[in-house]
C-alpha cells in the first residue's frame, strides 16, 4: 500500500486546504542556493558560499578578553574578527522546565540562547568566569554590522528527530506536536533511553511517531559528538573551533525535508547522489521524493525564482487585488507601508470592503516578504486605516496565521490606533539583501544623490571660498555631464555672473567619470585637485 501524502496542516492533496511545498538547491562550485516554495510562490531563501564563513552552530572553546559586572556580560575571543558577546542568562544554568517546548533553545535549530530568560535572577557573571580563563561556547547570532558574535554557554547539538542538550535535565517536546497522546508517550520514550547522567532533549517536531529504535540510534550518535567535542576541547588551545555546524545542503535535509514536502529537486547530480545517500541512510520513505532536475532550461528559471530574488531587493512588493507594500530597511527598524494603488473596488459600495481586501492581500504578502528577506529584529507595518475593531482582528489573525508558517521566531501585536502592526522576528543573520550588496559608493547607502542646481550651488560657495582663501589664480571645475548640461540649459550666465564676483580665471567641463553629484576643483596650469581644500563634505 503506497504512503499517504500529508502537508503540515495534515491535509490530503486536491483538498482546499492543501499546501503543496517543495525544496529546490541549485548547486555550483562556488555557491548553493537552497529555495523553498509554497503552492508555487518562493516563501524564503538560502545562500551558502565557501567564503562567507558562517557561523551560527560552530562550537569553540572560548577565551574571554573582558568580564563587564556593570551589564552583566563577556566579551569572549573565539578566533573571529570580533568578539562574541555572552550575556549572564546564557551561561550554564538549567532551568528544569518541561513546559518550555520547541524545536531548540533558539527555536529554529537548536542552538541555544533567548531573551525570555533575561528577567530571572542569576549568580553574578563575575563569580563564573574571570579574564584569561576558558569556556565552550557556541555562536547564536552572526556578526552583524559592528557587532561581534552572539555566544550562549548552553551548547545543543540538533539532530534529525532530537535536540542534544548536555547541560540540561528536561525533556521537551515541539509545541508543533499538539497531540496529548503522543506527547505523553515520546516523554516517557526518553526518560527511558535518557542514561542517569544529567542530559536533556527536545524532541523535534519530525520525531512525532518517533520508535524506539531511530531514537536509540540518534541519541548515541548526538552523545557520542558530545564526547568528541569535549575531548577537542581538553586538548586544544583557546581560541579554537571544536566543532561545526552542518552546512546548507545536509542542515536543510535535516531540519527541513520531510513527508510534509512535495519534492526535493536538485539541479547538480553530484549533490543528487550526495542527497540520495543522506536520505536513505536518514529516512528512506523520503528517497522518491528527491528528484535530478535535468532540463535544459536553469532550474531557478523554470520556477521564476530569479525575478523573485530580484523582487527581494527592491523596495516594492505588488499585492493580487492591485494594490502594493514598499519595504524601508532602517538602521532601527524595517518600515512596511500598505497603499491601495489601482485597486479601487470597482463594483463594491462600501469602502472598508476595499480596504480590508487590500490589508488582507497585504498581510500575507507582508509574511512572506519578512521570510524572503530574512528579516531580523523590529518590524512596523503601516496598514490602511479601517474603521471596524472586527475587520482590524482580521487582518492581524492573517498576518499571525502566515507568520506561523515562519522557521523564525516571530510575533505580531494588536493593530494601534493608527492602523499600525508592530512585529519582531528572530534575527539570526543579516539578511539576504545585507550579504549579498554593499552600500553604494554613489550616495553612501542613502539612495539619494544631490540634484543638479543643488550641485551647482555647492560649486558656487566652494569657489567662493577658494576667492576669499587668495591662494589661486585659476580654476577648472570638472563636472558630470548631466550637472554641464543644467548649466547650459537653465543657468548659461552661470561663469559670467560667477567671474564678476570672484577673482578667479574660471572654467566649467564635463567629465563623464565622475559621480552625477561629485565635482572636482583643478588649479593653475598642472590641474592640481583643490577639491577638499574648499568644499565641505557630503553628509554620510
Amino acid at each position: 500500500m503506497g504512503r499517504m501524502v500529508l502537508t503540515f496542516n495534515g491535509c490530503l492533496p486536491g483538498s482546499p486546504r492543501y499546501l503543496k511545498r517543495e525544496i529546490l538547491i541549485s548547486a555550483t562550485p562556488q555557491e548553493t542556493w537552497g529555495a523553498l516554495m509554497e503552492d508555487g510562490r518562493l516563501v524564503e531563501l538560502m545562500l551558502d558560499r565557501p567564503d562567507q564563513g558562517r557561523l551560527v552552530g560552530d562550537i569553540y572553546l572560548g577565551r574571554v578578553e573582558a568580564v563587564l559586572p556593570g551589564i552583566q556580560a563577556a566579551f569572549v575571543d573565539i578566533g573571529a574578527e570580533k568578539a562574541g558577546f555572552l550575556h549572564v542568562s546564557d551561561l550554564v544554568q538549567d532551568e528544569g522546565d518541561e513546559d518550555e517546548d520547541e524545536d531548540g533553545p533558539n527555536g529554529n535549530n537548536g542552538s541555544g540562547g533567548g531573551r525570555r530568560r533575561r528577567s530571572r535572577k542569576y549568580p553574578p557573571i563575575q563569580d563564573q568566569l574571570e579574564r584569561g580563563g576558558t569556556v565552550i561556547v557556541q555562536v547564536t547570532k552572526e556578526p552583524i554590522g559592528t557587532k561581534g558574535p552572539r555566544l550562549t554557554a548552553q551548547v545543543s547539538l540538533p539532530g534529525r528527530f532530537l535536540v542534544y542538550m548536555p547541560f540540561s535535565a528536561r525533556v521537551g517536546v515541539s509545541r508543533k506536536i499538539d497531540q496529548r497522546e503522543e506527547r505523553v508517550r515520546l516523554r516517557e520514550l526518553a526518560r527511558e533511553i535518557l542514561p542517569e547522567e544529567p542530559v536533556g532533549l527536545i524532541i523535534r517536531t519530525v520525531g512525532e511517531e518517533l520508535n524506539r529504535t531511530k531514537f536509540e540510534r540518534e541519541f548515541q550518535r548526538l552523545h557520542g559528538t558530545w564526547k568528541k567535542i569535549q575531548r577537542r576541547a581538553s586538548s586544544s588551545k583557546a581560541p579554537t573551533l571544536i566543532h561545526s555546524e552542518a552546512r546548507l545542503i545536509s542542515g536543510v535535509i535535516r531540519d527541513l525535508f520531510s513527508d510534509r514536502f512535495d519534492a526535493l529537486i536538485v539541479d547538480n547530480k553530484q549533490v543528487h547522489n550526495e542527497i540520495g545517500q543522506y536520505v536513505e541512510n536518514m529516512d528512506p520513505d523520503l528517497l522518491d521524493r528527491v528528484r535530478l532536475y535535468q532540463d535544459s532550461t536553469p532550474l531557478f528559471d523554470r520556477y521564476g525564482i530569479e525575478e523573485e530574488i530580484a523582487e527581494a531587493f527592491g523596495r516594492r512588493g505588488n499585492l493580487p487585488s492591485g494594490g502594493y507594500i514598499i519595504v524601508e530597511p532602517t538602521e532601527a527598524l524595517v518600515s512596511i507601508d500598505v497603499n491601495t494603488g489601482k485597486f479601487t473596488g470597482k463594483g463594491r459600495k462600501d469602502p472598508e470592503e476595499t480596504i480590508l481586501r487590500t490589508n488582507l492581500d497585504a498581510a500575507r504578502e507582508v509574511a512572506r516578504q519578512l521570510r524572503l528577506r530574512d528579516v531580523g529584529g523590529i518590524v512596523v507595518a503601516d496598514f490602511i486605516d479601517m474603521d471596524s475593531q472586527e475587520n482590524r482582528d482580521r487582518v492581524l489573525q492573517e498576518i499571525r496565521t502566515h507568520l506561523g508558517r515562519d522557521r523564525a521566531r516571530t510575533k505580531a501585536f494588536a493593530v494601534s490606533e493608527l492602523g499600525l502592526i508592530e512585529m519582531t522576528r528572530q534575527r539570526v543573520r543579516p539578511s539576504l539583501f545585507q550579504t549579498l550588496t554593499r552600500a553604494c559608493e554613489h550616495c553612501g547607502g542613502t539612495g539619494r544623490v544631490f540634484t543638479p542646481p543643488t550641485v551647482i550651488r555647492r560649486v558656487e560657495r566652494s569657489l567662493k571660498r577658494a576667492a576669499a582663501a587668495g591662494d589661486e589664480r585659476a580654476i577648472v571645475v570638472r563636472v558630470h555631464p548631466e550637472v554641464a548640461l543644467h548649466v547650459m540649459e537653465e543657468e548659461p550666465d552661470f561663469l559670467s555672473r560667477l567671474r564678476k564676483r570672484v577673482t578667479l580665471e574660471l572654467d566649467l567641463k564635463d567629465d563623464p567619470l565622475l559621480r552625477e553629484d561629485e565635482f572636482r576643483l583643478l588649479a593653475g596650469a598642472a590641474e592640481t585637485d583643490v577639491t577638499q581644500r574648499y568644499v565641505t563634505r557630503q553628509p554620510g
